[in-house]
């Protein structure tokens, strides 16, 4: 019962915190399943999984019914991403892993350091009347959202439409390659590279990582990696986190969740640069 308990409140946790910032809750699930309950790795992996598919679930309903999410940028860059996870899981043992820690790794942190700069006010927080870019207008991607933090009407362009498909191509790669989740990812391309205002960026992250780990859910759950017992209560737990995080996130101010979402992605980028060097922490 303790345990149950535990899984729940978890599960909360991990469902508010992946649906304001759109990495899933993967990153919170699997440090607590293998250090707190000691599952194994191979398990932990796999209720995270189920994690990051119930956190979209929750928050994607919600997002939808608010159209905050971008229906059109998330289609566009999963076929990136699922091509990329497909290509990595053929390369494995033929890439140098270390390499792609280190590549992939200190892009987090140069995305860290542009998110420092925007919560200083160094760089534009929104994209109003942003350059117009050739692919987005041609694919329909430019997008409109109602911001109840501010209580107005936020029109956006997407920009470098390329750049950011190029980045979750990348990302996919790494995703299947080192076995790794890429909500992290999906995020920062949006806002870094396509400069995507962040909450209908964090919102379209969520609609994307339920999708990619569908795909790979099956594999976990034919190969007994899913224990039903972990996963159950843990999926209850997150479907209530991220459909109550999915309501914060919306009168939360762009600066808030920058907030939050940068000390995780500075440790992510450190923990994967370091990774490639061999050192584990």
């Amino acid at each position: 019962m303790q345990q149950i308990i535990l899984l729940l409140a978890v599960g909360i946790l991990a469902g508010v915190l992946g649906s304001i910032l759109g990495i899933g809750g993967g990153i919170i699930v699997t440090p607590v399943l293998t250090l707190a309950i000691g599952l194994d790795i191979k398990y932990a992996i796999g209720a995270s999984i189920i994690a990051v598919i119930a956190t979209s679930s929750g928050a994607t309903i919600a997002y939808l019914k608010d159209d905050m999410l971008n229906l059109r940028v998330a289609m566009f860059l999963e076929i990136a991403t699922t091509v990329g996870a497909i290509i990595g899981a053929l390369l494995t043992g033929i890439v140098p892993t270390g390499f792609l820690f280190i590549l992939f790794g200190a892009f987090l942190l140069f995305s860290t350091y542009n998110m420092i700069q925007k919560l200083r006010g160094k760089v534009a927080e929104q994209h109003v009347g942003a350059g117009e870019d050739k692919w987005a207008k041609k694919l329909n991607l430019n997008g409109t959202y109602y911001d109840k933090a501010n209580q107005e009407q936020v029109d956006y362009a997407v920009e470098q439409v390329p750049g950011g498909f190029a980045m979750m191509f990348g990302a996919g790669i790494a995703s299947g390659l080192l076995g790794i989740g890429s909500g992290v990812f999906k995020v920062t391309a949006m806002d870094t590279i396509m400069k995507m205002p962040l909450k209908p960026s964090s919102a379209t992250s969520n609609l994307m990582m339920g999708v990619t780990a569908a795909a790979s859910a099956t594999v976990y759950f034919f190969s007994g990696a899913i224990i039903p017992s972990v996963a159950a209560p843990l999926a209850i737990g997150i479907l209530v986190g991220s459909t109550v995080g999915s309501r914060i996130m919306q009168y939360l101010q762009p600066r808030v969740i920058r907030m939050i979402f940068i000390p995780i992605l500075l440790y992510t980028g450190l923990q994967m640069v370091l990774k490639g060097f061999g050192v584990h922490i």
